[in-house]
């Protein structure tokens, strides 16, 4: 990937000085951005290397890359425009983002996740690694060279095992320190607590002649019980288990950080660790260890029981559920899950029905892919080839998810199909061979590298196999466009295609989905024509010949006026208290102190642009002007609290319509300023953008006056 790839990145996002920092993940740039509505979302999906993007709340901003994100990451770091830009760490990005105002009413829950999520993201590569090891292995069993579960082995195998049981053995330590940096707490205190609890000293308790040892049938495990100063001590191997450091590092914070309030900062170097240590190892050891085992063992037999009561509903119901629960980041309580399986039962038995969620969704991928490579659609097809090396070879969904199936609402359905029948295969074929599921003898990335951990192996490639083609054949047969997406496309690729030739001008989706006449429409091409013109670039030879269709204000001598859509004071752009709006960077127009918490249509118009937070709305006015609203300076970060939206994208408005009610004794509670930019922001199509200077605005009352191009 060259740094010109980077550069584009960082110039689509609104240029270093609009980033705050930047992180990754696995397969994911990570912004924080100043405004993110300077982000140019088109030419970021233009660039080569970018497989999509995913605007977030608060000024976050999510650009997919793939498996080569670490190295896109370290060439935007590189740049000598960023300067220290990306020097802070994904915890003090997040711990900013919370410090400046509220998330919700529901924003406890978002938290949790948000702390699933960032326990584990960061040690997904080394299980991937660790993965594709055990694989190996388990392809060595299959052809005899080793038996990958025997007790005994020669030396070599058995030091091949500690390349992956490291990961495995002392994830509860990778856990706890990921867990405890998430909390702003020293990781490596709750390295330290966690692995207390895996030393020779403690595991060697367990071999006491003084203990006594319980065996829990329905799990075939066994626990054991010390008396430590009199106090009974439940013993239990810790190794691999996930809910005792998540359940740890979370009051390990709070004694921390109470601890950090009464203890002078002068002695903190030696007695914040140590008093945490002190009360966090022995409640860890006597309650939460326990307690962590006792709750991994009951969801795992609760699951288990589901599997061997009822295998069909299990096998087609987890496969249905994780389309919705990864893009939402829900998945990470059932991948724990798997884990505790793991390291109780010895295997899994959710990572089968789970492959066929993750090859229904790359076989959505390899039918975008034959379209692209049929059409000779190069930019997706590179989206699609790169996301479906990701998938295939490692396993990753998240580019295919991200990249290419949110984005095209058509795919779900097909994709959904191809994860029941993937189930159905395995829940069918499970009663028929009397097993209970696909199991799987280690935590793995459901890729082609990872299928010789499966259990029945047969099984599980027949119903990785359905789910694939199902989804593949669906998308290939009644393709993942609707009829004006695929006209676009072909429009698009006729234009690449038409070497030397007259330039085509293309318009923006907004823009064709309001009303104008996309070059395709315009030259009478629909989506079950277009494919004949490909070849003899008629497409473009058909688009020179018939003018666009042009808006209304944009007709030279044409002046048009905008009412007022807010009641109260006119402030001047140059004063508002956002230097992204101030600049005139996101648009031309003025602002408005509200007296009143309405927002009310300017003129007729149709609606191209809600938030879930309900603080902005976009309107593109049948004139041709878009206009911004945008209630309030960085009220995003309410979260949608003290908003009522009354509009949804795609509904025509008239003068006067209400559009958005808010609260603006609560905008200012919560710290924020309640000034509204109104704003055009396709400014650039008109020749001028004349606002009032101040004053008092009305309902009604004429606030912009937009001139077309060509005014004399």
């Amino acid at each position: 990937m060259a740094e010109p790839a980077a550069q584009a990145i960082v110039d689509a996002v609104g240029g270093p000085e609009n980033i705050e920092s930047l992180t990754h993940c696995a397969t994911r740039l990570r912004f924080q951005l100043v405004n993110s509505e300077l982000v140019d979302s088109a030419a970021l999906d233009n660039i080569d290397v970018v497989m999509g993007s995913v605007p977030q709340a608060g000024n976050r901003y999510q650009v997919i890359i793939g498996g080569g994100v670490a190295t896109v990451f370290q060439q935007i770091n590189n740049l000598p425009a960023m300067g220290t830009t990306a020097a802070k760490s994904a915890d003090d990005v997040k711990a900013e983002a919370r410090s400046k105002g509220p998330r919700g009413k529901h924003a406890w829950i978002d938290g949790f996740f948000e702390y699933l999520a960032d326990s584990f993201r960061p040690i997904l590569g080394v299980l991937l690694g660790a993965s594709l090891i055990i694989a190996f292995a388990a392809v060595m069993d299959a052809f005899g060279v080793q038996d990958f579960r025997a007790e005994v082995k020669p030396a070599g195998w058995q030091f091949l095992d500690t390349m992956w049981r490291s990961v495995f053995y002392f994830l509860p330590i990778m856990v706890a320190y990921n867990a405890a940096k998430k909390l702003n707490v020293d990781p490596w205190l709750g390295a330290a607590i966690m692995g207390a609890l895996m030393t020779p000293e403690f595991i060697d308790l367990s071999s006491r002649d003084d203990i006594t040892c319980v065996t829990n049938e329905a799990l075939g495990t066994q626990s054991c019980r010390a008396d430590i100063f009199g106090i009974p001590l439940l013993l239990s191997d810790y190794g691999g288990n996930v809910f005792v450091p998540l359940m740890m590092a979370a009051l390990l914070a709070v004694v921390y950080h109470g601890i950090k309030k009464v203890v002078p900062e002068s002695l903190q170097l030696v007695f914040l660790p140590f008093l945490s240590m002190i009360i966090m190892i022995p409640i860890t050891g006597f309650i939460l260890g326990p307690l962590g085992v006792w709750l991994g063992g009951i969801l795992g037999t609760g699951l288990a029981w589901l599997n061997t009561t009822a295998p069909l509903l299990f096998a087609v119901l987890i496969p249905m559920l994780y389309p919705f629960l990864v893009p939402l980041g829900l998945h990470w309580p059932l991948n724990a899950l798997m884990l505790m399986n793991i390291d109780t039962l010895g295997y899994d038995f959710i990572q089968g029905p789970m492959g066929a969620w993750n090859f229904a969704c790359f076989g959505a991928t390899a039918g975008v892919l034959f379209i692209a490579a049929r059409e000779r659609d190069t930019q997706m097809r590179q989206t699609s080839t790169g996301a479906l090396i990701a998938g295939l070879f490692g396993g990753i969904s998240e580019p295919s998810l991200y990249g290419i199936h949110l984005r095209f609402a058509r795919i779900y359905p097909r994709m959904l199909v191809g994860c029941f029948l993937g189930g159905l295969t395995i829940g069918v074929g499970s009663m028929l061979l009397g097993t209970a599921g696909v199991t799987a003898s280690a935590f793995a990335f459901t890729s082609l590298l990872t299928i010789p951990l499966f259990y029945p192996m047969s099984l599980y490639v027949i119903a990785i196999a359905v789910a694939f083609c199902t989804a593949m054949a669906l998308v290939v047969i009644t393709d993942y466009r609707t009829p004006e997406q695929k006209a676009e496309a072909l429009a698009r690729i006729a234009k690449q295609k038409a070497e030397g030739g007259p330039h085509v001008d293309i318009l923006e989706e907004e823009e064709a989905q309001d009303g104008f006449e996309t070059p395709a429409q315009q030259a009478g091409i629909t989506a079950a024509d277009a494919e004949p013109f490909l070849e003899a670039g008629a497409v473009a030879t058909a688009v020179k010949e018939r003018p666009r269709t042009q808006a209304p204000g944009m007709v030279p001598g044409t002046v048009t006026v905008l009412s007022s859509p807010l009641q109260g004071k006119v402030v001047p752009l140059k004063d508002v208290p956002d230097p992204g709006f101030a600049s005139g960077a996101v648009g031309a127009g003025v602002a408005i102190d509200p007296s009143e918490g309405r927002l009310v249509a300017p003129g007729d118009a149709k609606v191209i642009m809600t938030f879930p937070t309900g603080h902005a709305v976009g309107l593109k006015m049948d004139s041709g002007v878009e206009l911004l609203v945008h209630i309030g300076i960085d009220t995003v970060n309410m979260e949608g609290s003290g908003f009522r939206v009354l509009v949804s994208k795609g509904d025509i408005v008239s003068e006067g319509d209400p559009l958005v009610e808010f609260d603006i004794a609560a905008i200012k509670a919560a710290g924020y300023s309640p000034i509204t930019p109104v704003l055009v922001t396709n400014h650039k199509k008109f020749g001028s953008i004349d606002a009032r200077a101040d004053g008092d605005a009305t309902f009604g009352s004429p606030l912009l006056k937009v001139a077309a191009k060509g005014n004399q």
